[in-house]
């Protein structure tokens, strides 16, 4: 009984964490604008996950990934994506900017939550596919959460452009985050689509091992 206690708990520690987090980021964000834009996300989808907790939970390893990247996504939103400081941060702690060592030229944090999007979100949809019956078998069960997950790829896309066209201004410049590259989408979707294959199959792998174990 304290191991299944403990094991209901996790996601509520992880949510009480989280809005410490989200409480001091939300102090004098760097556009308050975009921030405001930027956590559509978080109220919609947090309140959600709550509702719905008692007719849909997930497994506390998808809550720890869904913690992490929610609390990757208020970073950017503090910053705004273009903008949060990696860069220097990593030339804290090693003396050179990430940027020279890999030679970049633009702001790679929305790439990488694009691509963590992507790999953090494949254990919650595989269980929210299972939890609904609509899985597949066989290949479909690699298609179809692919399919899944690619398709918010492109609705998060389509849902900036539409928000940089209704606000426009710098507040639309400052959402859209291209920073000037004129595939910034294709690019996101791309690297989206490659951390859901990486997830799936690191997940089918070891369901495999498992499996034989």
């Amino acid at each position: 009984m304290p191991t299944r206690q403990a094991n209901a708990r996790f996601p509520l520690i992880l949510l009480a964490i989280y809005a410490v987090f989200w409480i001091a980021l939300a102090i004098k964000p760097l556009d308050r604008e975009d921030w405001l834009l930027e956590n559509a996300l978080v109220f919609i989808t947090i309140p959600l996950l709550v509702l719905t907790y008692r007719n849909l939970r997930f497994s506390n390893f998808s809550y720890a990934l869904l913690f992490v990247f929610f609390v990757l996504h208020e970073v950017g939103a503090h910053y705004t994506y273009a903008k949060v400081p990696y860069d220097q941060w990593f030339q804290a702690l090693t003396g050179n900017t990430l940027n020279s060592v890999f030679g970049f030229t633009r702001n790679h944090y929305d790439r990488v939550i694009h691509f963590s999007y992507g790999l953090l979100m494949v254990p919650p949809t595989l269980e929210l596919l299972r939890a609904k019956n609509a899985e597949g078998s066989g290949i479909w069960r690699f298609i179809v959460p692919l399919f899944f997950l690619h398709c918010q790829a492109g609705i998060f896309e389509m849902i900036e452009w539409v928000a940089a066209e209704v606000f426009g201004g710098d507040l639309g410049v400052a959402y859209l985050g291209t920073q000037g590259d004129v595939w910034d989408a294709h690019k996101d979707m791309a690297l989206a689509g490659l951390g859901t294959i990486i997830g799936l199959i690191v997940m089918m792998t070891v369901g495999r091992k498992w499996g034989r174990q």
